[in-house]
């Protein structure tokens, strides 16, 4: 049989017959992930590849557990960074990820890439996709309450008003599914505390800044401004990311703040919705607003796989200029190691445009020292939402949670 060629790593096929590879993703990246998957298949008769897709929330609490015990799969989702206990610092610590450096895709990464993908100098992730979070419209839903996309604060809360007057709500919000409970809270964060202090994440480190004492306090209190003009649906912590997709497919939400990979989910539930993404504004001037942007989707190899030689051919494949294009392309997203035949899809050219113009910032918890923030947060939104606690509170709580540093 001829050897076949994944980008230019040639993988012969196994004597023993079809090998069994085991990949883990999360479910909202389900669209770009098939995609590579079935060429990969084509490239690569004999090696089977089986994706489980699951919850981020869940693929955070499980998979260092089944990694730990020998029985986690072959290649898997790892988050850039350091913000969760499937980060990829929190997975290097317990020696949990194959070392990638001399992997072809490394030379190609750019070096603001490598922060959150390295540790010690050492590439432990393939960086897959460069994503925004932001408003995604329906832009039939948009038209038919005669709006426009906001670019100022007034503007937006003007904006939650028609759309309820024309008996929709603005964004579908499904802080049900914890991971969710974050996104708005990152979108205003980007403009109240990095439009004024872009080495804010660095003063954290140092000590010369907390989130008590810092814009977090404006986009929490924003976020409740939101909840209580009528933004959203109604009881949001009753209500599932799924459920999102769906108001937004059916009309009754026009839109939906959440990473760039939704635009995918959008479209295979509504084939028919024409959808853009833009910044969240949080000030009324324009000029202020920076998005969350920064590496999104990546994976790990687990050093433990019996099938070392397919599981790094996969990797190489998700590095390759092939498959970053083929995963990004599906995906509504950027690749996270650039070339020059991607085509951006329209619904993100805002996020390629502040990519290109330096006005996006990383996504926060990447930069965090412990999953523990991360965590806090989730739960800290979770209380406001339910009314248990206040921002003051809750500030304090991350506070502290990021002093354990650990």
């Amino acid at each position: 049989m001829a050897t076949t060629t994944i980008g230019c790593v040639p993988l012969d096929p196994s004597p023993d017959g079809p090998v069994a590879l085991s990949v883990r993703a999360s479910i909202t990246d389900k669209s770009a992930m098939d995609a590579v998957v079935d060429e990969f298949h084509s490239l690569n008769p004999d090696v089977h590849v089986t994706v489980e897709f699951a919850d981020a929330g869940a693929l955070q609490q499980e998979l260092p557990g089944e990694l730990r015990s020998g029985e986690g799969p072959d290649v898997f989702t790892v988050w850039p960074g350091s913000g969760n206990p499937a980060s990829v610092s929190a997975l290097e610590h317990d020696n949990l990820l194959e070392n990638l450096s001399i992997r072809r895709f490394n030379r190609a990464m750019p070096m603001g890439v490598k922060a959150v993908t390295d540790v010690h100098s050492s590439t432990f992730a393939v960086p897959v996709t460069f994503s925004g979070i932001g408003m995604v419209y329906s832009m039939g839903a948009l038209d038919a309450i005669g709006g426009t996309p906001p670019r100022t604060w007034t503007e937006l809360l003007t904006l939650c008003d028609r759309a309820r007057d024309h008996g929709k709500i603005l964004f579908a919000l499904g802080n049900a599914t914890p991971w969710v409970t974050q996104l708005i809270t990152y979108a205003l964060v980007a403009t109240t505390v990095y439009a004024d202090e872009p080495d804010f994440d660095q003063n954290m480190e140092l000590g010369k800044e907390t989130f008590a004492s810092s814009g977090w306090r404006t986009a929490l209190r924003k976020y409740m401004e939101m909840e209580e003009r009528g933004c959203f649906n109604a009881d949001p912590l009753d209500t599932t990311y799924e459920e999102t997709l769906d108001q937004v497919a059916t009309g009754r939400a026009v839109g939906v703040v959440q990473v760039a990979s939704v635009l995918s989910e959008l479209r295979a539930v509504a084939p028919g919705l024409t959808l853009r993404m833009a910044a969240l504004p949080a000030t009324d001037d324009p000029d202020d607003t920076r998005m969350p942007g920064a590496v999104s989707a990546a994976y790990g190899l687990n050093p433990g796989t019996p099938h070392r030689k397919e599981a790094l051919a996969f990797i190489d494949f998700l590095g390759s200029a092939r498959g970053q294009n083929l995963y990004n392309r599906s995906g509504a997203t950027l690749p996270a190691i650039p070339n020059a035949s991607f085509t951006v899809d329209p619904a993100i050219r805002e996020v390629a445009e502040r990519q290109k113009a330096g006005t996006t910032v990383p996504f926060m918890d990447q930069r965090w020292p412990n999953s523990a923030v991360q965590q806090t947060h989730f739960a800290q939104v979770e209380a406001l939402f339910a009314g248990t606690t206040d921002v003051e509170a809750a500030l304090a709580a991350l506070d502290k949670a990021y002093e354990e540093r650990t």
